[in-house]
C-alpha cells in the first residue's frame, strides 16, 4: 500500500513537471489585445479632466512588423532567443575590418529635438543617407562629403541635414541653414520617412 501511495505521488509529480513545461502559460495573450473605447461619462455629470498617467507611446506599424520574435519554437509562451555561440579564438583580420550597420532609430534629445540615431561605419551610413534621399526625391542643394552635411528642399524651404558621431554611433539630425534645430514636426516628419525607406 506505501509502495502504491508514493508511486502515485511520483506519478502526479512528473505529470505536473511536463504539463509545465508544454502547456501554454498564456505569456503571449498580449498579441490578442484590443483597443478600447475611452471612458464615457453621462453628459449631466461632472468630472475631472481626463489625463492618462501613462499614456501609450505610438508605435509604428513598420516597427511591429520587424519586430523579434520573442517566443519558443512552439510559438506557446514568451521566450528569449539564446545568445549566438562564439568562437573563443576569434581574432580580427585587419585594422580596419567594417562594422555592420544596425538599423535606424527616431529619438529625440534632451532638448526634444528628434533625431535619427544609427550605428555602423560613418561613410557607409552617409552613402545610405544619400541614397534614400535620392529614393524619396528631394533634391540635394549641395554636399559636403567630408563634414557628412547635405543642403536640402523640402516643399519651399532649405535645410541642412547632418551626421554627427562618436565611435559607431551616429546621430542624423535636420537644421535650418542658420545652424539651428529645424522645427521639430518637420524634423520627425523627414527623419521619419528616412527611416521607413532605409535600404539596409
Amino acid at each position: 500500500m506505501m509502495q502504491l501511495r508514493l508511486g502515485l505521488t511520483f506519478a502526479i509529480a512528473a505529470m505536473g513537471l511536463v504539463g509545465c513545461s508544454s502547456f501554454n502559460n498564456h505569456s503571449l495573450d498580449y498579441k490578442n489585445t484590443t483597443t478600447l473605447a475611452p471612458l464615457q461619462f453621462p453628459t449631466d455629470a461632472t468630472v475631472r479632466p481626463f489625463t492618462p498617467l501613462y499614456p501609450a507611446p505610438t508605435v509604428d506599424q513598420l516597427a511591429i512588423e520587424h519586430a523579434p520574435k520573442l517566443e519558443n519554437k512552439q510559438g506557446t509562451r514568451f521566450a528569449l532567443p539564446r545568445p549566438d555561440s562564439t568562437k573563443a579564438n576569434t581574432v580580427a583580420t585587419s585594422a580596419d575590418s567594417t562594422v555592420a550597420m544596425g538599423r535606424p532609430q527616431v529619438v529625440v534629445d534632451g532638448n526634444k529635438n528628434p533625431l535619427l540615431q544609427i550605428n555602423g561605419s560613418t561613410s557607409d551610413i552617409w552613402q545610405y543617407t544619400i541614397a534614400t534621399l535620392t529614393s524619396l526625391n528631394y533634391k540635394v542643394l549641395g554636399e559636403n562629403k567630408a563634414g557628412h552635411e547635405a543642403t536640402i528642399k523640402v516643399g519651399d524651404q532649405s535645410y541642412v541635414l547632418k551626421l554627427t558621431g562618436v565611435g559607431n554611433t551616429h546621430n542624423l539630425a535636420l537644421f535650418n541653414p542658420d545652424n539651428s534645430f529645424a522645427d521639430p514636426a518637420k524634423a520627425t516628419e523627414l527623419l521619419n520617412q528616412i527611416y521607413q525607406n532605409w535600404p539596409a
